[in-house]
């Protein structure tokens, strides 16, 4: 083949610019996902509501994502993915300013549905774009790249809206981050490189119907491998603030460093992430899992002690910083490449069902366990979803050495 005799001066060059730039809209759009974290307990004051009552916001944000992704990215399959990134951050700036506005609790439910619509074409469009910049063998760098803009999310932009709310009021919070998310569309319009989408089949290839492909199986199986992991993450770490607060003992005004740290760990976590994505998939997602598990048994148990409690949050940080990268690794290698866009699509539904169900359930255990039942939900939950994921990996080992009869 002419490639092989190609030189390496001659192989294009590794899209940093493209990479950064996405990694920027998803730092904005993490940001704004999950800013209600941390100011739980001021938008209850504010609102007259209560803790879980609020927390049902970021359920509502996922369900949206949920029921709307896979048909919004059905009627856009055939609209530039550029233009699709630039519309639906416009979207997203414009509901956190209704957010910032809104003078009820029901029109703040109101933009976190608007938020909710372009959160979920947003992922289904930027979780394949890395994969039509790099060639295969570099998607496990180009997906870490991507995903440090996620990762600088619970770094920064988490805990800086926190501190701001705190500061100037969560409407304040809510208003910087729509201008932040403006100024990101005007940078994507401007240094995003376009890419076209579209599977063009080989001369003589037969198209086939979607589900006789032989990756649809995989897929979904990692779709539910994602949904009960971030179900167990998001029962307990949507409500870290409260618990941090009401069990841990902490001072209120510690909660955004506290939010700095394990957003720092998570990035420490990206960079193991994506160094061992491409070569360790399976061994390093049982490592990573084993770890989160590990320290959350440890906060479970020396709630009590400060120090204890901030060493084990930030190994619980570096630990998961790694899953969603490996996951989102594994889904684009196990996806065909006709499948990508659904796969991508399906995979954005997945996060968000774990990321709603988690917040939702553990909003349902605070009223009637109580916080502290929280990161013992989260264990049992990630025990269950290892389980799976050993099962799935012996069952896909076991087909892809079957003898395959004409």
């Amino acid at each position: 083949m002419a490639t092989e005799n190609m030189s390496p001066d001659a192989a294009p060059a590794f899209p940093w610019t493209g990479l950064l730039t996405l990694a920027g809209a998803i730092f904005v759009s993490v940001t704004s996902e999950f800013l209600p974290t941390g100011l739980l307990p001021d938008m209850a004051r504010d609102l007259n509501a209560s803790v879980s009552r609020v927390g049902l916001l970021i359920t509502i944000f996922a369900a949206t994502v949920v029921v709307a992704t896979t048909p919004l990215a059905a009627l856009t399959r055939n609209y530039s993915r550029k233009l699709l990134v630039v519309i639906v951050l416009l979207v997203n700036a414009s509901s956190n300013l209704l957010a910032a506005l809104a003078p009820t609790y029901e029109i703040l439910v109101g933009a976190r549905i608007l938020g909710g619509l372009a959160h979920g074409l947003f992922w289904a469009v930027v979780a394949a774009y890395s994969a039509h910049l790099v060639p295969r063998q570099q998607l496990g760098r180009a997906i870490a790249i991507t995903a440090g803009g996620g990762s600088a999310a619970f770094v920064l932009g988490v805990p800086v809206g926190t501190a701001l709310g705190h500061a100037l009021g969560w409407r304040a919070a809510f208003g910087i981050i729509a201008g932040v998310i403006l100024v990101l569309a005007i940078l994507v319009a401007r240094f995003l490189p376009p890419v076209d989408h579209r599977v063009t089949l080989r001369t003589g290839e037969i198209p086939l119907p979607l589900h006789k492909d032989r990756s649809v199986g995989p897929v979904i199986w990692l779709c539910i491998i994602i949904v009960v992991m971030m179900t167990g993450q998001n029962t307990y770490y949507t409500y870290i603030a409260p618990w941090l607060i009401s069990v841990a003992h902490f001072p209120t005004s510690s909660i955004a460093l506290l939010l700095f740290l394990f957003g720092g760990a998570g990035a420490v976590g990206l960079v193991i992430a994506g160094l061992a994505a491409d070569r360790f998939p399976r061994r390093g997602f049982a490592a990573a899992g084993a770890f989160v598990l590990v320290s959350v048994l440890v906060l479970a148990l020396a709630s009590r002690n400060s120090v204890v409690v901030v060493i084990a949050f930030m190994v619980w940080g570096v630990a998961f910083g790694l899953l969603p990268v490996m996951l989102q690794t594994r889904m684009l290698h196990t996806a065909s490449a006709r499948m990508r866009n659904l796969a991508s699509a399906l995979q954005t539904t997945a996060f968000n069902v774990g990321i709603g169900g988690g917040a939702l359930l553990g909003g349902i255990l605070i009223d009637t366990l109580g916080l502290a039942s929280l990161p013992v939900a989260e264990l049992i939950i990630l025990g269950a979803g290892l389980i799976i994921s050993f099962s799935v990996d012996g069952w896909l080992h076991t087909r892809a050495h079957r003898p395959r009869h004409p």
